[in-house]
């Protein structure tokens, strides 16, 4: 009779303590299967989140000079005009100032004129920023990664927003068009006004020639017929009133700001010496007195009182803020 396996009894207290072993065995293996997972997500899905913060550029803002060359017959407030320089021929003056010197009425063809009041092309928009790659979902049992998705999103949807950035930057282009608009409204109470109304010129300031004494046109010429209201253009005291020679029955006025304006050829005068006038002011009637083809007004201004200390009267004028 084959002998049979002998099996042997353990303890109750040894059987215990071998399936509480077994047990926490078990229940060890998942938990650090999930710890590791985690340690491998939480650094990708923190460097996902970061990169369209560093993708995102700053928008580039240029500043543009501009200069322009003198030509023949300009005028600051005619480049001014021509050019939309914001603050008219004031703001232009006084950025070329060490160029055009003490006289704003006396520039020359050839100087280099600097332009300010150019605003600064618009910024392009900068190229929405890629969304990060989300990351992989680890195992059911590693809440930290899916907690981490919704800052991803945030991160995301503020790069989206950055456009409204451009909004700004066309608004604050457009404010030059708004100053630029309101200057003839300065000019309006610059204290000067043309010498006769509806004013429309004729022969030029300059024009050379053998029937004038020095050698070219020393005043701008208006076109008016003979009784036409002439008016000082400003404040100011009469030194002549009276019959000048060639220029026929003369009026002149000392300005406010030491120059002289010269009225020539009249019907008639109606001020006196030493009487003060006002811009607006009458102070006589158009004509064709003296040397003359016909009737009109004669106009100068003059650094001095006497002949040959002319200047561009139509240059004068504009920079005063007088429309010709």
């Amino acid at each position: 009779m084959p002998a049979q396996a002998r099996r042997i009894a353990l303890p109750r207290a040894a059987r215990i303590g071998i399936a509480t072993a077994v047990t926490g065995v078990s229940f060890a293996l998942p938990l650090v299967t999930a710890m590791s997972a985690q340690a491998h997500t939480a650094p990708a899905a923190a460097t996902a989140a970061a990169k369209p913060a560093a993708q995102a550029p700053a928008p580039a803002q240029a500043a543009a000079q501009e200069s322009y060359r003198v030509v023949g017959g300009d005028t600051l407030s005619k480049i001014a005009d021509a050019r939309n320089v914001e603050g008219g021929w004031h703001a232009l003056y006084e950025r070329n100032r060490s160029v055009v010197g003490a006289d704003p009425n006396l520039i020359f063809p050839g100087q280099q004129l600097a332009l300010p009041g150019h605003a600064a092309a618009p910024a392009k928009p900068a190229a929405p920023a890629k969304p990060a790659t989300p990351a992989k979902p680890a195992a059911p049992a590693a809440p930290a990664t899916q907690a981490a998705k919704p800052q991803a999103q945030v991160q995301v949807q503020t790069e989206a927003a950055k456009p409204s950035a451009q909004l700004q930057t066309q608004l604050q282009v457009a404010t030059p068009a708004q100053a630029v608009t309101a200057t003839p409204v300065a000019a309006a109470t610059s204290g000067f006004v043309a010498p006769l109304a509806n004013p429309r010129l004729g022969t030029a300031y300059g024009v050379a020639g053998s029937m004038w004494a020095s050698g070219h046109h020393t005043g701008q010429d208006f076109v008016a017929s003979t009784g036409t209201p002439l008016r000082a253009i400003a404040n100011g005291v009469v030194v002549k009133a009276g019959n000048g020679g060639a220029y026929g029955n003369e009026v002149e006025i000392k300005l406010a700001d030491g120059h002289y304006a010269e009225y020539a050829h009249l019907s008639s005068i109606g001020v006196r010496i030493g009487q003060t006038v006002t811009a607006g002011q009458q102070i006589g009637l158009s004509g064709a007195t003296g040397n003359v083809t016909g009737p009109h007004l004669h106009f100068e201004i003059r650094n001095g009182s006497e002949y040959g200390s002319d200047i561009n009267p139509v240059a004068y004028l504009r920079a005063h803020g007088v429309a010709l």
